[in-house]
C-alpha cells in the first residue's frame, strides 16, 4: 500500500507499471515536432464528425483503442477508466467511452486532468482494487474556443500571451509492478490563485500552482531537483515557463536547464502561429503518452516529474470579473 507523506503527497511502495500508452491528435499537431511518437494523426480536424464535439469523441476513443491495442489488451481487462476534459460534464470522455463496458471514473481539473487521472488510477492498482486502469484525457481546439471564448468563425483576435488548445488526446494504461516506465509518487495540488483575470495568459494564471505543487513534491518526498532528468510542466508556454522559473529563482534554485513545458514542445513557434504555446488538457497528455514514456521505456530519461497544469475558469466567473484559480498535480515517473 501506499504512504501519505502530507500535504497532498502519495508515495507508491509498489510501484505500478505503464502497461501501455497512446496518443492521437489533429493535423495541426501532426505537423509539429513531435509527429513521429504520435501513434494516430487525423487528416481532418473534423475526424469526419458534424460537429466539434463529437470529434473529440473520436479522438479519446482513438487513443483508449491503441492503448488497449499497444498492451494487448481486451476491454474485459480494464478494472476503471478515469477520464476527463474540458467540456461541461465531460462530455468528451463520457461519450467517447459509452460504447464500452467499463466503470468510468470522471474528472475535471482542467488541463492537469492527464496527471489527476494517471494518479488516481496509479493509487487504485497499487491498493489493489483495480487489475488494470486506464487514465485519459482530451482537447479540441474548436470545442474549447467555442466553450470558453468565441466560436472559431468569429474571428476573434488572439493576444501574444494567448495559446492554442491542442487537438488531441492520451491514454495510459497503469497495471501492478512488472516492467518500467514505473509510477513512484504522486503530489494533488491545492488551487492557487495569482489573481490573473486575462483569459488569453493561462500560463500565467497556472504558474503559481506548478510552483507551489512542485515545491510541495520535492519537500515531502525529501528530493531536490537534480533528483530528476527533467521537471516536465502540463502547458504554462512561454510566459508561464518564465514565471515559473522566475518562482523558483526567488528561493535561489535554479530549474531552467531541468524545466521542460509540454506547452513548449507540441508545436514549431516560427511556423505553426500559437503565439505563447500549446494549451489543453491533450497538450500535456499527447506529449507524455506520445514522447516522455517511449524516452523513458527506451532508457533515455530515468526520472521525469511530470505535473499538468489547469486553469479553472468559468466563462460565468469570469463575466463576473473573477480571477483564475488553478491547480497542478505531479506524478514521479521512472525507468528505475
Amino acid at each position: 500500500m501506499g504512504n501519505y507523506f502530507g500535504k497532498g503527497t502519495i508515495n507508491l511502495d509498489n510501484a505500478p507499471s505503464v502497461l501501455s500508452y497512446a496518443s492521437a491528435v489533429g493535423p495541426k499537431e501532426g505537423e509539429g515536432p513531435l509527429a513521429d511518437y504520435f501513434d494516430y494523426i487525423g487528416e481532418k480536424a473534423d475526424f469526419g464528425e458534424e460537429s466539434w464535439e463529437k470529434a473529440e469523441v473520436i479522438l479519446q476513443k482513438n487513443a483508449f483503442r491503441a492503448a488497449l491495442e499497444k498492451g494487448q489488451l481486451a476491454e474485459t481487462d480494464i478494472s476503471f477508466i478515469f477520464a476527463g476534459d474540458l467540456l461541461n460534464q465531460c462530455t468528451g470522455s463520457a461519450y467517447g467511452i459509452r460504447d464500452f463496458d467499463i466503470p468510468f471514473v470522471g474528472l475535471f481539473g482542467a488541463c492537469s486532468t492527464m496527471a489527476e487521472s494517471l494518479a488516481l488510477a496509479s493509487i487504485f492498482v497499487e491498493s489493489g482494487l483495480a487489475d488494470n486502469a486506464a487514465a485519459m484525457t482530451s482537447s479540441h481546439f474548436c470545442s474549447a474556443e467555442r466553450q470558453f471564448r468565441f466560436p472559431v468563425n468569429y474571428g476573434g483576435q488572439r493576444t501574444p500571451t494567448s495559446q492554442w488548445t491542442a487537438t488531441a488526446a492520451g491514454c495510459v494504461v497503469v497495471a501492478p509492478r512488472k516492467d518500467p516506465p514505473y509510477i513512484k509518487s504522486a503530489t494533488f495540488g491545492k488551487v492557487t490563485d495569482m489573481g490573473v483575470k486575462d483569459v488569453n495568459n493561462l500560463g500565467g494564471a497556472m504558474a503559481g500552482a506548478a510552483y507551489e505543487t512542485i515545491s510541495a513534491h520535492l519537500t515531502n518526498t525529501k528530493q531536490n531537483i537534480y533528483d530528476f532528468d527533467m521537471i516536465l510542466t502540463g502547458d504554462l508556454g512561454k510566459v508561464g515557463s518564465g514565471l515559473l522559473i522566475d518562482l523558483f529563482k526567488k528561493d535561489d534554485v535554479d530549474i531552467a536547464n531541468i524545466h521542460a513545458d509540454c506547452g513548449m514542445m507540441l508545436y514549431k513557434f516560427e511556423e505553426q502561429d500559437v503565439h505563447s504555446g500549446a494549451s489543453g488538457c491533450g497538450c500535456s497528455a499527447s506529449v507524455l503518452c506520445g514522447l516522455i514514456l517511449k524516452r523513458i521505456t527506451e532508457g533515455k530519461l530515468k526520472n521525469v516529474l511530470f505535473t499538468a497544469t489547469g486553469a479553472l475558469m468559468s466563462p460565468t466567473m469570469i463575466q463576473q470579473s473573477e480571477s483564475i484559480p488553478a491547480v497542478a498535480h505531479a506524478v514521479h515517473i521512472s525507468g528505475e
